[in-house]
């Protein structure tokens, strides 16, 4: 085999399979890894679509075998806890709809790979994403490019990763549709050709995050929230503040949600505000829920935008360490791109003004910036 490693984050799907093989198609000794990240056992639902069970791993370990690959299983539960459960249970505390997945990416999957593929003498890492990494010979810069598949595109959930990072990644999936990575795990006899894609948080398999949280809630999320119980029955309230019925603890409820308020009225109500300071979950219509001004925080910047714009326009909160930028973005996985104005200021903050309004901003989730086919950035929506 070639003196060429490269550490693959196999999690038993068809994606990562055929991700290990394509390496080795690429002059690559694949080294398999799956990270047990949370309590299998306790999160396993029947008839979900989670990542991360028993069965997954199971699967890993006979896809390795089939291809000759080493593997190993690698226990992170402690740090996950930690980084992505405490965090996803105090973001919604504070009124947030966190994204655990791409904390899991930023933290676990892309922190705790590139140390064990130091270890395991590895140059590459290597996932199964939907995704490319492009060198700019001529800036000398790494990109992240969107993946030919524009329908299972994942850029979204990378606009985190750091220069250090792309040059030693690769997602060889991203070259291909999705139909064409299922061919050839089944030209490859790969036992996973057919196997479903998981949809779902790997700890909360069945969806209900509140009821997640109200069995899990220890004194260790106490401490970080600082609620020594979790909030009880509160006021919905209208966009004029009137009473318009109780609601089961604001933590139940995000931004945009239409179903399950329990609310009679004329015309759909839509959640458009959360204050956990008073216990308040704010309604109003579909129109209520859209704006063209997004406020984000740790903006991480992967590659600067082609189309900068000059300051001789005046703009609000706008200094002379701001830079501006022609762009699209959005504010979920699966929104449109639309353009706007990204402004970046110095002490990490962005904000964004779409040229048309979007819907449902939700504070917690990730404005994700792009130019053309490339993801240059992204950050926490705050506002």
């Amino acid at each position: 085999m070639s003196d060429k490693k490269a550490l693959v984050a196999m999690s038993g799907g068809v994606d990562s399979s055929v991700a290990a093989y394509l390496m080795k198609e690429k002059g690559y000794s694949p080294v398999g890894v799956t990270m047990m990240l949370h309590d299998q056992d306790a999160a396993c639902v029947y008839g979900t679509h989670s990542c991360c069970t028993p069965d997954d791993i199971e699967d890993a370990r006979v896809v390795s075998s089939t291809m000759g690959i080493p593997f190993h299983v690698v226990n992170f539960l402690d740090g996950f806890k930690e980084k992505i459960i405490n965090s996803f249970v105090t973001t919604y505390l504070k009124g947030e709809t966190p994204n655990p997945c791409i904390e899991c990416n930023r933290y676990m999957k892309f922190g705790l790979l590139f140390e064990m593929a130091d270890r395991e003498g590895c140059e590459k890492v290597v996932t199964g994403h939907y995704a490319s990494v492009v060198y700019d010979e001529e800036k000398s810069v790494y990109k992240l490019k969107r993946a030919v598949d524009k329908t299972k595109d994942q850029t979204y959930v990378l606009y985190f990763l750091t220069q250090d990072q792309l040059a030693r990644l690769d997602f060889p999936d991203g070259e291909y549709e999705k139909t064409e990575i299922r061919e050839i795990a089944q030209r490859q006899g790969l036992p996973v050709a057919h196997k479903h894609d998981s949809q779902d948080i790997c700890f909360v398999p069945d969806g209900d995050y509140a009821g997640y949280i109200e069995r899990n809630y220890d004194r260790e999320m106490q401490e970080l929230s600082g609620l020594t119980s979790l909030p009880e029955e509160g006021d919905f309230l209208d966009m004029e503040g009137n009473v318009l019925g109780r609601h089961k603890g604001y933590f139940h409820y995000t931004i945009g949600q239409r179903k399950g308020l329990g609310i009679s009225a004329k015309a759909p109500l839509y959640v458009v505000d959360i204050i956990p300071e008073t216990n308040q979950v704010i309604l109003g219509s579909n129109e209520d829920l859209f704006t063209r001004e997004v406020k984000a925080a740790d903006f991480n910047l992967i590659s600067e935008p082609e189309n900068s714009v000059d300051g001789d326009e005046s703009v609000e909160g706008e200094n002379s360490g701001d830079r501006r930028y022609l762009v699209t973005a959005k504010v979920r996985y699966r929104a449109k791109d639309t353009s706007g104005v990204l402004t970046l200021h110095e002490d990490g903050t962005a904000d964004m003004l779409f040229d048309e309004p979007v819907r449902a901003v939700t504070p917690g989730q990730s404005l994700v910036v792009y130019d053309g086919d490339y993801c240059v950035g992204g950050g926490t929506i705050i506002k």
